[in-house]
């Protein structure tokens, strides 16, 4: 539960764990607020306020919480969204190692650190939310998560801080529902059942669903989606939502890679590159969840996901290097490298869209290359497109999300590379370097000159070491960032459908 409260009821609130942030070099809560215990910290020569600190107080005079922990920002001039989501983060992890239920967020000063309280307030809750989150599918996690979070804001700021808030928690929970169904394992996400869990959650949100079966993308021609799927005795699906307000004249639509698991086909992956292959499939997660959000937040623009579901898998009925298939536009693709299977799928998947919705712009999203993890880490996002205004909104949305961004180059004489003696267009050059460039220039021979954006998530998606706020596996990397940037491109400030209700 999230809860938000008037911070004149700090010092008399029954809580376990009150959490105070607090700079090194400056006072970012007012003077009447706790001044002892900030002093009494301050006091201490292993306690400096300094990032990554925090010290622990039980049972002190002046409230009514169980335990005050203090944490430190570092720096006030230094101090950014990251650094309190962080923070917030940590915090909670630390209250779920004490085993704590409920905690109580003091949210900092807003004159003090001259930064627009949105950003504060939204930066904290992000953090605390993500935070608590653990994967429990299949094993009871060591220590629960918190059930209450709350956040002590100023008593004339109460209202609209609620609202914020449950603005915040829709997005987080967005967030959180691609982390749940990018670390459940392939054996429980084939495209069937993905589908039918895709569809079953999404419907619920008033989400207008079709699903396209293998009889049905058959029959439509999707060649070179069905030439991913040729190798698994499991059939591939395409996912299609609809977000509709009405009323509103612009369609952006968002293709999510789906494979459900890449072993790679015939060009199977070395024994170190299989194991994490159930995350393949984050791109079509990114986008459910997007559109489950937007449903719920009543995005005044109408949005379009459309997910191929896959499953690549090496078989005597797989797709074989050099063979030659028909895509869903007519083009013909020699397929040099089943490995090289996402952008099949969304090649498919990118026309078909376009063909059908004919939207304003499209974004696709996925776990496409390795080559451009080599060329940013696992941190950032590669983004390319031919439209500068798209990436350079997108790329500001990320760094308000700490989503982070890079746009990369679609130099067109790289396109050669691509170039086959035998068919419109081959899947992979014979290269090594530039992989994600060439990958992304695969793709844009697929969007029909459209405004079209591809987001690389092939680093971020997924994590091998917890952080701040994220556990072992699924980031859900994406979400608040396309929730982000919508709201940028519609200009419009976006209202929940039950906020008034939450009040």
């Amino acid at each position: 539960m999230l809860t938000i409260v008037p911070s004149s009821e700090i010092e008399k609130k029954q809580v376990e764990i009150l959490i105070i942030t607090v700079c090194e070099d400056a006072d970012i809560h007012p003077s009447a607020l706790l001044p002892e215990l900030i002093h009494q910290a301050r006091s201490l020569k292993e306690f400096k306020g300094a990032d990554n600190e925090d010290i622990v107080f039980y049972a002190p005079s002046g409230v009514m919480a169980a335990q005050v922990m203090i944490i430190g920002l570092g720096k006030k001039d230094k101090l950014d969204g990251e650094t309190l989501r962080k923070a917030c983060g940590k915090a909670i992890k630390k209250c779920i190692q004490k085993e704590v239920s409920e905690a109580l967020f003091v949210v900092p000063f807003i004159e003090a650190l001259q930064k627009e309280p949105d950003v504060i307030l939204e930066a904290m809750v992000e953090g605390a939310l993500l935070g608590n989150y653990q994967f429990d599918q299949f094993k009871k996690p060591k220590h629960p998560s918190l059930l209450n979070i709350s956040f002590a804001v100023p008593e004339d700021s109460v209202d609209h801080a609620r609202l914020l808030s449950q603005k915040i928690k829709i997005i987080c929970d967005g967030t959180l529902l691609a982390r749940e169904w990018v670390t459940t394992p392939s054996n429980l996400k084939r495209p069937e059942q993905f589908a039918r869990s895709l569809v079953q959650i999404a419907e619920k949100e008033n989400l207008k669903t079709e699903v396209l079966d293998h009889t049905a993308l058959e029959k439509q021609h999707f060649g070179a989606l069905l030439a991913v799927a040729a190798g698994s005795d499991t059939n591939a699906r395409m996912v299609i939502m609809e977000h509709n307000p009405g009323n509103t004249t612009q369609t952006i639509a968002l293709v999510g890679k789906g494979v459900t698991f890449d072993s790679g086909g015939i060009n199977l992956k070395p024994q170190g590159s299989l194991e994490d292959m159930k995350m393949d499939m984050a791109g079509a997660a990114v986008v459910a969840a997007t559109m489950i959000t937007a449903a719920k937040l009543n995005l005044p623009i109408r949005l379009i996901g459309v997910l191929p579901l896959v499953e690549n898998m090496p078989s005597g009925s797989a797709t074989r290097p050099g063979d030659i298939v028909k895509s869903f536009s007519g083009k013909t693709i020699e397929i040099n490298n089943t490995d090289a299977e996402g952008r099949l799928i969304l090649a498919d998947a990118l026309s078909y869209t376009i063909q059908t919705y004919k939207p304003d712009a499209v974004v696709d999203i996925a776990t496409l290359t390795g080559a451009c993890v080599v060329a940013l880490g696992e941190r950032i996002a590669g983004v390319f497109s031919f439209d500068d205004r798209m990436s350079d909104t997108l790329i500001a949305s990320g760094l308000k999300t700490f989503e982070r961004c890079w746009k990369m180059p679609l130099p067109e004489d790289h396109k050669e590379l691509l170039k086959s003696e035998f068919a419109d267009i081959c899947n992979i050059t014979g290269l090594k370097w530039g992989g994600a460039i060439t990958a992304a220039l695969f793709l844009s021979e697929f969007t029909e000159n459209i405004r079209w954006m591809h987001i690389d998530i092939a680093g971020p998606a997924f994590v091998k070491k917890e952080t701040a706020y994220c556990g072992i596996g699924g980031t859900g990397f994406g979400v608040r960032l396309l929730c982000d940037w919508i709201e940028k491109i519609v200009s419009l400030p976006c209202t929940p459908k039950t906020l008034s209700e939450s009040l």
